[in-house]
């Protein structure tokens, strides 16, 4: 069974969101990395690129797979997790520690479109 954390929001991509007044700070979810395996690889956007809400901005690379990663929000990247580049195992052994982004949100009603922890734990469990 997957870890799912209180208060933060969770998209259908397996994204999880938590925000900090405009700021989103943007990972994948315990589900996510179990199903990837033993990630290998963090292909992240560069402050101050701009990401749109449900679009691709990177990937995570393991043993098993390749996944793209889907923006939950609209906004620019104002910080990118450098810790990930020599350690991507770090989203392995605490996904909801190990965050890829952080984005200033140009448009917080995207919000609404995602789950909160009970509708993503029904959907991790179908």
């Amino acid at each position: 069974m997957s870890k799912v954390i209180e208060g933060l929001l969770y998209s259908e991509s397996h994204e999880w969101v938590k925000v900090e007044g405009d700021i989103a700070v943007i990972g994948v979810s315990d589900f996510a990395q179990k199903e990837m395996g033993d990630i290998t690889y963090v292909d992240a956007p560069e402050v101050e690129d701009e990401v749109t809400a449900g679009e691709e901005f990177g990937a995570l690379e393991s043993v098993k797979a390749s996944s793209d990663l889907y923006s939950p929000v609209s906004g620019e990247v104002v910080e990118v997790n450098e810790a990930l580049e020599d350690q991507p195992e770090l989203i392995n052994s605490d996904a909801y520690g190990a965050w890829i982004i952080k984005v200033k949100m140009s448009d917080t009603s995207e919000l609404d479109a995602l789950m909160d922890a009970a509708a993503y734990q029904a959907l991790t469990e179908k």
